[in-house]
């Protein structure tokens, strides 16, 4: 009996050994910490212990160790039935383990706790993990099921799902996880592992397996190899089934073995048995390998050298299930050499029929010894015997945690595989596919899935269609969802259809046959499949074929942004699929566009970026602005858009982060300097040309002398501001009026900040393109860039517009109404909305696309406007221009500055007369938003908002986490 014990202790010390401080500390760290004594000596203590224990149990005592039942990690009362049975199951007949199905964290943590006390020997707790601790217990971090971390290439990417399962499992109080599966998924008519196995390749499966375990058992957790000796080529599911597979031992060997060796030979704590029939293996006999002695005993124990623990699958499966009695299976099994009988569906029966076979002589009490002392051992090990019970306060520590959470996005976003993408499809540009309609095919009732896709979706195109098509859509349904493809520019169908006992995985015939109603029309079609990869052979000539794995957890997210070119598509196919693809494909897409993602994806922390939040309410409180968003981008990331407050002072329509705000003297920057450069970057305007070129009105005496170049440095001589509009209201006769003022000082001379000037550059690109302003750039920039809330005349667009723009002032001068849609200034207004130094509305997130667009230095999608020279010139401190640049400002190096103190030299900008402003600062790849109403309801100064500008400023760069000097 020691052998077994021994070695089974000795792979335990190894992982006390690599525990992580997180962990609780074991008997061994303990004396090892303590230096009273050696290896030998824990090991020989830890026995002495179980074979103490051993001793002074009943028969029956320790068959019920092998038991292991039932509970779901729910509330309930203590005289609620289900935990009456559980009570008297631990109490009274001492169950060794339970294995927790679906419930909830703190539930879960609680009901441990209380079972735990009741149990005179500590309870073994299990869980299924494969796709994170998520799988089963809500509010923890969901993963990437195994073949989509095999996807990404990168077998850390195991590790680190390995090691953030287990950590929050422990932190839960669970001591053993059933995962990983070590199948090889080769069959793809298989209805129960598919996406669960990581490959059809034994090598690729035989890798990340490993690498998951040792990221499981890093954390002092136990992972389990499933399901031995291979269920990946079945094709019935052993939850309702027997399968039988006609391989041979030869077979075994070259295939289906070689993961299980590999990860034996690694250290892995358990291996799980399958309900699989091997009738060429065991002489004719159509029995599962679980009850199989020659497979459990012969080829597991004794030829591949396990000792850990033998974990039977479910008892309670149709495999076992439909052929064999509860007590019958129970006693087979542990005669085949299993060590734990996992959900017997009669657990009493079981225990009363194992012992009288003993009785009877059919099973020997050594052999019920031997798994009992592997048992003991791994509780006494793990420290149960000390404090079995979980640290209720320490779970908000580590479980679901934002860094745990991050590793999951990007596993989630490295997963994402295309296999297709004919006419250059992806990325989807809004500018080309403005209409899209998206059908989501599912089974159930629930009339919620694809919600979340849905939501992601509209993150990055302003008009999206969405149908659902499960069990309960109507024909009338169906019809609307093809009236709304017959007049989409593209169609996205994604099948959600979940990889469930008794449920196929593939289209049935109403889905088939709505599917060719969609190819019919002729429209661009994306499939993306959120289960089984192999359903992309049901609409097998779709321009586009995208994997997503699941559609759970990051994978909304990172399937939405791999669609638009917010993250980079890098996975490749790690299985075959039959007529289309071959193990390895999937084709490459850059990043071309910004990412919403959580602060901390781009180097920011949380925590301090709410002092923008404390900033902005505390300016609310003051009065200093009714509201306002702010929106902060980094390293290509929208890390923050919020908004504060409200649209006005009655505090009734609360600011959301998607209002559309007057951004007034941004104009001059987000419109007519970039139609300007836009025109340089053509060949159809030069810097040095003179207005006089376009405007003959500029060309008696120093008029003649001034440039575009002027203009946008505010060098012109041109005043810095007049009325007009009371003697002029009208776009012409304003225009004149700029045209005759006389200058104030010569061109180049010195800098007068006018807007008059842009005033002029607005004719001039009107005249260059031969269109108004706004056309030009809604074609030309505005919608191709995405920027699709960023305009003039927003009011012209309807209610459901006008109810997202807050006011900008309760005008009783000039017309004698709350102004709300139209833009403030007077000037612009009389223009008919549009000019180049004010009238342009948008959002903070419409604006952050805009920032980037400077930060990629004039590329944005994919698409360059304007050269990287070209933007260096506009945006750079130039000495020649008296250390200006053209048609932004700069950060002011003596003195107070509204770019806030902590920004680098070279941070660029703008600011608008509402109390709006616009802040990149290059050197830390940072943008910042700011936009208010704070000339509502009337005017008053500028000292409030500069204040808050500076502050926000700040706080952003003092988030900044990952700072190298």
């Amino acid at each position: 009996m020691c052998r077994p014990f021994c070695v089974t202790f000795s792979f335990f010390f190894i992982l006390i050994l690599l525990s992580t401080p997180l962990q609780s500390t074991t008997l061994g760290e303990t004396a090892l910490s303590s230096g009273t004594g050696s290896t030998d000596d824990v090991r020989n203590h830890i026995q002495e212990q179980a074979l103490h224990l051993l001793r002074d149990m009943s028969l029956q005592e320790k068959i019920a160790q092998l038991i292991v039942i039932r509970a779901q990690g729910n509330y309930y009362s203590e005289d609620a039935d289900e935990f009456l049975h559980l009570s008297r199951m631990v109490n009274e007949y001492q169950v060794g383990g339970i294995i927790f199905f679906r419930g909830e964290i703190y539930n879960q943590a609680v009901l441990h706790n209380k079972l735990q006390r009741l149990s005179r020997i500590p309870l073994w707790i299990s869980q299924d993990m494969e796709f994170g601790a998520a799988m089963r217990i809500s509010g923890t971090t969901r993963f990437t099921p195994a073949m989509g971390i095999a996807a990404t290439g990168n077998p850390h990417n195991a590790f680190e799902k390995g090691r953030i399962t287990a950590l929050e499992a422990r932190a839960i109080g669970v001591h053993q996880i059933y995962a990983p599966v070590v199948d090889i998924n080769n069959n793809p008519e298989n209805p129960v592992i598919n996406v669960r196995s990581f490959s059809e390749d034994p090598e690729t499966v035989s890798m990340y397996a490993e690498s998951f375990i040792k990221g499981v058992q890093s954390q002092g957790i136990v992972a389990t190899a499933k399901h031995f000796p291979g269920h990946g080529d079945t094709d019935v599911d052993s939850h309702i089934g027997l399968p039988v597979v006609q391989h041979t031992r030869e077979r075994l060997n070259q295939l289906e073995l070689l993961p299980f060796r590999r990860v034996i030979d690694a250290g892995v704590g358990s291996v799980m048995s399958a309900h699989i029939a091997f009738p060429n293996i065991t002489e004719g006999i159509n029995r599962p390998a679980t009850l199989e002695p020659g497979l459990m005993h012969g080829l597991l124990r004794d030829e591949l050298g396990f000792d850990g623990l033998i974990v039977t699958d479910g008892l309670e499966m149709q495999g076992i299930a439909s052929n064999y009695a509860p007590g019958e299976a129970a006693v087979l099994a542990l005669n085949a050499g299993a060590d734990v009988l996992l959900l017997s569906p009669d657990e009493l029966t079981a225990i009363f029929q194992i012992k009288e076979a003993v009785q009877r002589g059919e099973i020997s009490e050594s052999r019920i010894d031997d798994s009992v002392l592997r048992i003991l051992a791994l509780k006494i090990d793990h420290g149960l015997m000390r404090n079995a019970e979980v640290n209720i306060n320490r779970i908000s520590r580590v479980v679901n945690t934002r860094a745990n959470q991050l590793t999951a996005d990007r596993i989630a976003r490295e997963s994402i595989t295309v296999l297709r993408n004919n006419r250059d499809i992806l990325p989807i540009r809004p500018d080309r596919f403005p209409k899209i309609t998206v059908i989501a095919i599912a089974g159930g009732r629930t009339g919620n899935v694809g919600s979340e896709f849905r939501s992601e979706l509209s993150k990055y195109h302003p008009d999206i269609s969405f149908h659902l098509y499960d069990e309960r859509t109507s024909e009338q349904e169906l019809n609307e969802a093809i009236a709304s493809a017959r007049q989409a520019n593209l169609i996205i169908v994604g099948s959600f259809l979940p990889l469930t006992t008794g449920r196929p995985i593939t289209f049935n015939r109403e889905q088939q046959r709505f599917v060719r109603r969609i190819q019919q029309l002729g429209r661009p079609k994306v499939v993306i499949s959120f289960s089984s990869p192999y359903v992309v052979n049901e609409i097998p000539d779709a321009d586009v074929h995208i994997l997503s794995w699941t559609s759970l957890g990051s994978h909304s997210a990172a399937t939405a942004a791999a669609l638009f070119g917010a993250s980079d598509v890098s996975g490749r196919l790690p299985i075959s699929i039959p007529g289309l693809y071959v193990r390895g494909e999937g084709i490459e897409i850059p990043k071309t566009i910004l990412r919403q993602d959580r602060p901390e994806a781009a180097g920011l922390s949380t925590e301090k970026l709410y002092e923008i939040t404390r900033i902005m309410n505390r300016a609310v409180q003051d009065s200093v602005f009714p509201g306002g968003t702010v929106a902060v981008v980094r390293n290509g990331i929208l890390a923050w858009n919020e908004g504060y407050g409200y649209h006005d002072y009655n505090k009734r329509r609360p600011v959301r982060s998607t209002d559309i705000y007057d951004i007034a003297s941004l104009t001059k920057p987000v419109a007519t300097t970039t139609a300007v450069m836009m025109l340089a970057e053509q060949g159809r305007l030069r810097l040095d040309q003179t207005v006089q070129s376009f405007i003959p009105g500029f060309r008696s005496g120093m008029k003649g002398d001034i440039t575009i170049e002027h203009l946008l440095n505010h060098t012109s001589g041109l005043p810095a501001y007049r009325f007009y509009v009371d003697q002029f209201q009208s776009r012409e006769a304003i225009l004149q009026a700029v045209i005759i003022e006389p200058l104030l000082q010569p061109p180049g001379e010195g800098v007068i900040y006018s807007d008059l000037g842009f005033i002029l550059l607005a004719e001039i690109v009107e005249q260059i393109t031969e269109m108004p302003l706004d056309r030009f750039l809604n074609t030309q920039f505005f919608y191709p860039i995405g920027m699709t809330d960023t305009l003039f005349n927003p009011r012209r667009r309807g209610r459901w517009t006008l109810n997202r723009i807050p006011p900008t002032e309760v005008d009783r001068q000039w017309r004698n109404t709350i102004i709300r849609g139209d833009v403030h200034d007077e000037r612009a207004h009389f223009m008919g909305g549009i000019a180049g130094h004010a009238g342009l509305f948008s959002t903070s997130g419409n604006l952050a696309i805009y920032g980037q667009f400077l930060l990629n230095n004039g590329s944005y999608g994919g698409r360059e406007y304007v050269s990287d020279a070209i933007m260096r010139t506009f945006t750079s401190r130039d000495a020649s221009r008296g250390g200006r640049a053209l048609g932004f400002d700069l950060k002011s190096l003596n003195g107070f500055t509204t770019a806030g103190q902590l920004s680098s030299n070279d941070t660029f900008g703008h600011l608008g007369f509402t109390g709006t402003s616009l802040w990149v600062d290059p050197q830390r790849n940072l943008a910042v938003i700011i936009l208010t109403n704070r000339t509502y309801p009337e005017r008053g100064t500028s000292a409030g908002i500069n204040q808050v500008r500076a502050r926000v400023m700040d706080a952003v760069i003092e988030a900044i986490t990952d700072v190298t000097d």
